[in-house]
């Protein structure tokens, strides 16, 4: 069975769960009893559908190995067609020569990496973070390194292919005076990655940022949050890096001899796009926070303090990080009463699950918890622990 197939059968057993179908009849007359039973049937055929889901992963990460290659040399086979449209009229020049010769430099490159991490996902490999996604700060900067190589290639092979007794104006284009903003940009984006990934990396150590990793990279991942939400700091770091990089290869075609002249006011929005994108690194998600714990009542039970065999609330936030709402991450999601470690039950509902949600738990106080005060405290798939939250509990 395949991973499809697996989804699919998960699918139909947690929406009859949910229809009340399925439940062992000696099970029905307890309603703690069964929602057990299904939570473990869940769970069960949710590790099972994680499984084949990581056994397709690997397969895919191998095949994506061919399709960076594909596109790679893709693009250097459109930029020959373009080259060659472009030359109908004015003629084939010794800087298209150098523009095709520095691609096809690239793309050896480009395939040497993609062949060494063949299992990782090709050239996009050194794309991929820790947890699995297509950096941003990665790609952004390796489009610079990508696009001053080039320039920096093709003022090389000039240089290396000039005739005897020509002037030796690709010398002039590596001038510091010309190419200073440009190196700027790179450096900025290259500062802009190490800095992220420091960041997160600190806040991941430290519990301030709960980090699940991802099924796949997507392309998606560039634009936006571990959840799949779009994020407006990712969008804005993208969208302004693109436009300058694209400046300046509007530049180097004028000028193929010379490295691309930016602005410096260019320089300064790349600086000012690349702070903001830090700073939201720097304060989004946090901990996961108990607010409150009270006894869960059903209408009609009369009002009564928290006793072993009830359920409890917990309110707060956090509980369900970015990411985790696949079946199987929910289910790893525990809370600890005193020294009992209660994993919290799966409750199907159509289309989803009632519990755990991002806000709100329930779970029942076994009764292997001593009566009196008791820290409650909840475990996210993330592995990231609360503070404990004092409850008492009563014989």
């Amino acid at each position: 069975m395949g991973h499809r197939q697996a989804v699919a059968a998960f699918v139909a057993l947690r929406e009859d769960f949910a229809a009340g179908r399925g439940v062992p009849a000696g099970l029905a007359r307890s309603a703690g009893a069964a929602r057990q039973w299904v939570s473990d049937e869940l769970t069960l055929s949710a590790r099972e559908v994680a499984r084949r889901r990581a056994a397709g992963k690997s397969a895919w990460l191998t095949a994506l190995r061919g399709r960076t290659l594909l596109a790679v040399w893709g693009a250097a086979v459109a930029l020959l067609v373009g080259q060659a449209l472009t030359a109908l009229g004015t003629g084939w020049t010794a800087s298209r020569t150098a523009g095709l010769l520095a691609a096809v430099v690239l793309a050896l490159g480009l395939s040497a990496a993609a062949w060494r991490h063949r299992a990782h996902g090709g050239a996009l490999a050194p794309l991929i973070g820790e947890d699995g996604r297509l950096s941003t700060s990665r790609t952004v900067a390796a489009g610079w390194v990508t696009a001053v190589l080039y320039a920096v290639l093709m003022v090389a092979v000039q240089q290396v292919t000039a005739a005897p007794g020509e002037p030796h104006m690709p010398l002039q284009g590596l001038a510091l005076e010309r190419s200073g903003a440009l190196l700027v940009a790179l450096a900025l984006g290259c500062a802009v990655a190490v800095l992220a990934y420091g960041l997160v990396a600190s806040r991941v150590r430290s519990g301030r940022l709960q980090k699940v990793p991802a099924e796949r990279p997507r392309a998606a991942d560039l634009l936006a949050d571990d959840a799949g939400r779009g994020s407006l700091l990712d969008v804005q770091y993208v969208l302004v890096n693109a436009a300058v990089l694209v400046c300046a290869l509007v530049r180097l075609a004028e000028w193929p001899a010379l490295l691309p002249e930016l602005p410096w006011g260019l320089v300064v929005l790349l600086a000012l796009s690349g702070a903001t994108y830090l700073a939201g690194k720097a304060v989004t998600g946090g901990r996961p926070v108990i607010l409150s714990v009270v006894r869960s009542r059903e209408l009609g039970d009369l009002a009564a303090p928290v006793r072993t065999g009830d359920d409890i609330e917990i309110r707060g936030t956090g509980f369900v990080p970015p990411g985790a709402g696949t079946p199987d991450r929910l289910a790893r999601t525990v809370v600890r009463i005193g020294d009992v470690h209660v994993p919290v039950p799966l409750v199907p509902v159509a289309g989803g699950f009632a519990n755990p949600t991002d806000g709100v738990l329930t779970v029942p106080v076994p009764v292997d918890v001593e009566p009196g005060r008791v820290e409650v405290r909840v475990v996210t798939a993330a592995g990231v622990e609360t503070a404990g939250y004092p409850v008492d509990v009563v014989d």
